[in-house]
């Protein structure tokens, strides 16, 4: 094969290989995409993360497709050199994400299809985050405005439907009181806080039947949130692991294409 032929396949990997990372990019900013039109504004922690990531994939993608079509030297190099950023970045974001989210689950309540999740089961990061009063003060505000509990009495009409129901994290955590403080449930959204708390969970006081406060500001609530952020960060991690194998791919193929046309380049100098 000619130095010329060579190089020309070189590129022609390249551009091909750039051209599909361009659709996966896009496929990334979609997914991103997706979680924002599946989650509140409330629980929207990583849907610009996500979308941004896509978006960089994306422009990184453009530099080497142009670089490879137009045979551009400096861009094919600034390519390879921010798709090596790029996989470092989340490779160092899906072990921290993995490490944050090995912690912490709901525990099972006798007579209770639903957990209850409690603050000291998750990881100190999560913890520290959630007390934060600034960012606690945002969420509950948020949160606040949001339907979770005022909902729950129009889709459980009986108490035993309540019992039974497969409640949310946010909801189990935010919408009544712990069972160990022993309230009777008059309804999905009412109980009988007369009766004296059994345990000394600061959360059986903090609760009350008011749609503004509920349990919005027990531990048990951030625990919910905690464990709604713990699901959706697994899962934005599993989906950068398959990103990362993808990409890592992509830039070992566009590193020996690279180096090969390099190769033609210097052979084709020395044989003038």
């Amino acid at each position: 094969m000619s130095t010329s032929t060579s190089t020309s396949t070189s590129t022609f990997v390249i551009r091909w290989i750039n051209f599909l990372t361009m659709i996966l990019a896009i496929g990334v900013i979609g997914f991103g995409v997706w979680m924002s039109t599946h989650h509140d504004e409330c629980k929207r922690s990583l849907t610009f993360p996500v979308m941004g990531l896509g978006g960089l994939i994306l422009l990184v993608s453009f530099v080497g497709f142009v670089g490879a079509w137009k045979n551009v030297s400096l861009l094919l190099w600034a390519y390879l050199i921010m798709l090596c950023l790029i996989l470092v970045a989340i490779l160092v974001f899906t072990v921290l994400a993995f490490i944050i989210t090995n912690t912490g689950s709901g525990r099972s309540v006798a007579g209770l299809r639903y957990k209850e999740y409690h603050l000291q089961d998750y990881s100190s990061w999560f913890i520290k985050q959630l007390n934060n009063t600034e960012n606690w003060s945002r969420l509950r505000s948020c949160l606040v405005k949001s339907d979770d509990c005022n909902n729950l009495p129009k889709k459980y009409k009986t108490l035993k439907e309540y019992r039974f129901a497969d409640l949310t994290p946010i909801e189990a955590g935010c919408c009544r009181p712990p069972s160990e403080c022993g309230y009777p449930a008059v309804n999905a959204s009412y109980y009988d806080l007369s009766y004296h708390p059994v345990s000394t969970n600061k959360d059986c006081k903090l609760y009350k039947n008011a749609r503004t406060v509920k349990c919005y500001d027990c531990d048990s609530r951030k625990a919910g949130v905690a464990q709604y952020m713990k699901t959706e960060w697994r899962v934005v991690a599993i989906f950068n692991l398959i990103l990362f194998v993808i990409l890592s791919v992509v830039y070992f193929i566009g590193c020996c294409a690279r180096r090969n046309a390099a190769r033609n380049h210097s052979s084709k100098v020395q044989g003038r």
